[in-house]
């Protein structure tokens, strides 16, 4: 690591190390424990923790509800602390760089496209238009205005949030760190304050017998699994993003356990009472909750803080997908200015805004789609980095061409992994269509994500030892020299 990691240091790479994607020094790290906590609680008690329970709210009433979210986030939080935090915070390395040493340099450039790029710009969206819903609810009841969740007024406010967002993203991850010592006490004190509102409205004797929002015929079990699911699916949806922070942490210890305090618990409290509001007031809208719990003056006040979470939401996102798009982009990429690469990040939200309705409206569609690549991908990367490598890595193999490095696989792509990965995806969409949100009888008892993750884990390790490794590629042998295709 130390070979790799001397050229990190800013007078090397002519910049601040954490804006480029060479291994970081323990040195240059910038978050210990509490610093990566405050960033994940930041990161999670957004809007979307609150739409999250919305959407449960649908399914479920607040009993099951409460064991669906901490089941499913329960779940997919350890997997993804697991990998990518890590490897990420052991070597100080980019996740998409590390995901090298599994499909292959040119493997690790397809999934930066798309699980960088469009899953960050798409989730940047999300985000920018609940802070126009928030705002145009707080206008409709404090003016007596009649802004509609759909009109042009809610997609020109999120393009300011986006906007906002790139202004902060523009001075790289210390932003980041500083705003969050701010916004996420903020954030807790909105969170139990809700709680208590929700309470003193309604009592839990009378909390708990409400029934789920969703029409009354659906399968009660069925319904269970499906906020099971809509929980792991949004644990899931960290991936793209916590391995880029926890490369900041200090120790391995300081990249793990924080996911505990923030992905998980923060998300889970932050979605129970998302639960809670929504069976109230019956409505799956966060943004419409807070002004009548709280009336318009406190209501209005949380609303902003939550509005301002959002935008450290969206710009910790862009910071994992810029570092990832540098690291993967070559020499073109590397030449970008970071302010102009953020821009660039954030330019497909800007447009998706505009659209609010079809973004905002398929919550639960959305999640899926981003669990139907994630759930078997996590399952690769654990099977290989803990199984099959048992956690170790050449760093310096990782940054060499594909020619030459001993993670060269065939000619820089590893078609065992993609396999694997796809055969987890078919799962899925055989147990949970992600298109009509509709499951299979199966899916009644084994959820979607899991046997998804489940499938694409074991034949990636089958398919390793009886392909890949016989033929002395990808170096899964130890002391073995770079792999060609036979």
């Amino acid at each position: 690591m130390t070979e790799a990691g001397t050229t990190s240091s800013p007078a090397a790479a002519g910049t601040d190390a954490t804006l480029n994607e060479l291994p970081l020094l323990r040195r240059e790290r910038i978050w210990g424990f509490w610093g990566y906590s405050s960033v994940n609680v930041g990161l999670a008690i957004a809007t979307w923790a609150f739409l999250q329970g919305g959407a449960v709210a649908y399914y479920v009433g607040a009993k099951p509800a409460i064991a669906g979210i901490v089941i499913g986030y329960g779940i997919s939080v350890l997997l993804v602390s697991l990998a990518p935090c890590i490897p990420s915070g052991r070597y100080g390395i980019e996740q998409f760089v590390l995901l090298r040493s599994v499909f292959g340099e040119g493997g690790s450039r397809l999934l930066v496209v798309v699980m960088s790029a469009l899953l960050a710009a798409a989730w940047s969206s999300v985000l920018a238009i609940m802070c126009g819903h928030a705002i145009a609810n707080v206008s409709n009841e404090v003016l007596g205005t009649h802004i509609g969740h759909g009109g042009i007024i809610v997609s020109v406010i999120a393009l300011a949030v986006v906007v906002v967002s790139w202004l902060a993203l523009a001075r790289g991850p210390v932003s980041i760190e500083w705003v969050n010592k701010f916004v996420a006490p903020g954030l807790v004190l909105v969170t139990v304050g809700m709680l208590a509102l929700v309470l003193s409205h309604t009592g839990w004797p009378e909390l708990s017998a409400k029934p789920p929002l969703a029409p009354e015929g659906h399968d009660g079990l069925q319904n269970f699994m499906l906020a099971v699911e809509l929980n792991i699916a949004g644990g899931f949806a960290w991936w793209p993003n916590v391995g880029n922070l926890a490369r900041l942490a200090r120790s391995t210890r300081a990249a793990f356990w924080p996911n505990a305090l923030g992905l998980f618990l923060a998300s889970v409290v932050a979605a129970v009472v998302g639960v809670f509001a929504a069976l109230t007031l019956s409505s799956e809208d966060p943004t419409v909750w807070m002004v009548p719990l709280a009336g318009a003056v406190v209501g209005v006040v949380a609303l902003a803080f939550v509005g301002f979470a959002n935008v450290t939401s969206i710009v910790s996102q862009g910071y994992a997908s810029m570092v990832a798009l540098k690291g993967s982009g070559g020499r073109l990429l590397r030449k970008v200015p970071w302010a102009v690469l953020a821009a660039g990040i954030l330019s497909p939200a800007a447009v998706v805004v505009f659209f609010p309705a079809a973004v905002y409206d398929n919550y639960a569609r959305f999640v899926s789609w981003g669990a139907i690549l994630v759930a078997p991908l996590c399952a690769v990367q654990i099977v290989d980095f803990f199984v099959l490598r048992r956690g170790r890595l050449r760093v310096r193999d990782l940054y060499l061409p594909s020619s030459t490095s001993c993670y060269g696989f065939w000619h820089g792509y590893n078609p065992v992994a993609f396999t694997a990965v796809a055969a987890g995806a078919v799962t899925y969409a055989l147990l949970l269509d992600p298109v009509t949100y509709e499951p299979a009888p199966a899916f009644r008892y084994l959820t979607a994500s899991l046997p998804s993750f489940a499938i694409a884990g074991v034949l990636h390790y089958v398919l390793t030892l009886v392909w890949v490794r016989r033929r002395g590629l990808g170096g899964y042998r130890e002391g073995g020299g770079p792999g060609r295709p036979r």
